[in-house]
C-alpha cells in the first residue's frame, strides 16, 4: 500500500520488516489531524518525490494546497491523486514568478505558506566536470529561483498585512564543504533561511527548512518500493518522502510558532562532527 493511501485512511501505523536489503526500516507517521486546517500552502516542484509527499501529507492535514512543477501533464496527474491544484511554473524564469504568485494566490483564495522544493543536482562525478552550464542550471533552479519566488512572496504578504509561512528544502550537503554546485546551493540556502528570519519576524513572517540526508526520488535514482539500502546513511538506508514530509508538516504548523531560522537536519545526525570521529 502507498503512503499515500496510508493517509487517505488516516491511520498511524508503523512500517516493520520494510525489504531494504540487509536492513529494517520502523517508519512511524502521525494520525492526520487537521493540523494544517485553514493553512494554504504553495509546494513548487510538487509534481513528484518530496515535493509531492509533502503536498499528500498536507492535504491529509487540511491545507489547501498549490503545486507548481515544469512538467504541465506530470502535474496535472499528480494533482488529480493528492486532491490539490496545480499551476506550470520553472523557477528558473524569474520574470514569470510575480504572475505565478498572483495567480497561485488567487487561486488558493489567499496563500500563506510558501514551501521551496524545486532543486537540481546534476551530479557532476568530479570538480574538473563542472561545466559554466551545470553550474549556472543548479544556482539558478535551487538558489536564484527560491531567492526570487521568496521576495515576491514575501512582498504580497507585507502588501496585504498576512502573516505567514515559507519553508526551504536545503540538503544534508549544505552542512558539509565541498565541490560541485549543489553542495554550494544548498550552503546559501541555509544562510538564506537565517537572514529572512531575523528580516521578517515582526511581520509574523517564519522562514525555516528542511535538509534531508539521502532520500528516495528520481533525483537520487532510488526508488520507495526498491533497494534502499545504503551503507553511508547512518539508518543503513536511504530515507522516505513521507518522513521528512512529517517534518514539513510541523515546520508548517502553528504548533512550531516558536521556531523561525531553524534547519532541521533529517539525516540521524550523520553530518554531525564529533571529536571521537
Amino acid at each position: 500500500m502507498s503512503f499515500k493511501q496510508y493517509l487517505k485512511r488516516g491511520a498511524r501505523f508503523v512500517v516493520r520488516g520494510v525489504p531494504v536489503s540487509n536492513v529494517t526500516a520502523h517508519i512511524s507517521y502521525l494520525v492526520p489531524g487537521g493540523r494544517l486546517a485553514g493553512k494554504k500552502i504553495i509546494v513548487t516542484g510538487g509534481g513528484r518525490g518530496l515535493g509531492a509527499a509533502m503536498a499528500a501529507k498536507f492535504v491529509s492535514e487540511g491545507a489547501e494546497v498549490l503545486i507548481s512543477g515544469r512538467n504541465e501533464a506530470a502535474l496535472r496527474k499528480e494533482a488529480g491523486a493528492i486532491g490539490c491544484k496545480c499551476l506550470p511554473l520553472d523557477v528558473q524564469d524569474t520574470s514569470a514568478l510575480d504572475a505565478f504568485i498572483a495567480d497561485a494566490d488567487r487561486m488558493l483564495g489567499g496563500a500563506d505558506c510558501l514551501v521551496n522544493n524545486a532543486g537540481i543536482s546534476l551530479h557532476e562525478p568530479t570538480f574538473f566536470d563542472v561545466t559554466p552550464e551545470t553550474f549556472d542550471a543548479q544556482i539558478n533552479t535551487n538558489l536564484r529561483g527560491g531567492f526570487f519566488l521568496t521576495q515576491s512572496f514575501a512582498r504580497l504578504l507585507l502588501r496585504e498585512g498576512r502573516k505567514g509561512n515559507v519553508l526551504f528544502v536545503s540538503s544534508e550537503t549544505g552542512d558539509t564543504a565541498d565541490i560541485r554546485p549543489y553542495g554550494f546551493t544548498k550552503a546559501a540556502v541555509n544562510s538564506m533561511v537565517q537572514g529572512l528570519a531575523c528580516l521578517f519576524v515582526k511581520n509574523g513572517i517564519r522562514v525555516n527548512a528542511v535538509a534531508p540526508g539521502i532520500t528516495a526520488s528520481d533525483m537520487t535514482g532510488y526508488k520507495v518500493n526498491g533497494n534502499l539500502s545504503l551503507e553511508g546513511n547512518a539508518t543503513g538506508r536511504v530515507y522516505l518522502p513521507g518522513e521528512v514530509a512529517e517534518t514539513a508538516c510541523f515546520l508548517l504548523s502553528d504548533v512550531s510558532a516558536c521556531v523561525s531560522g531553524q534547519v532541521i537536519v533529517c539525516n540521524n545526525g550523520k553530518t554531525i562532527n564529533p571529536r571521537w570521529k
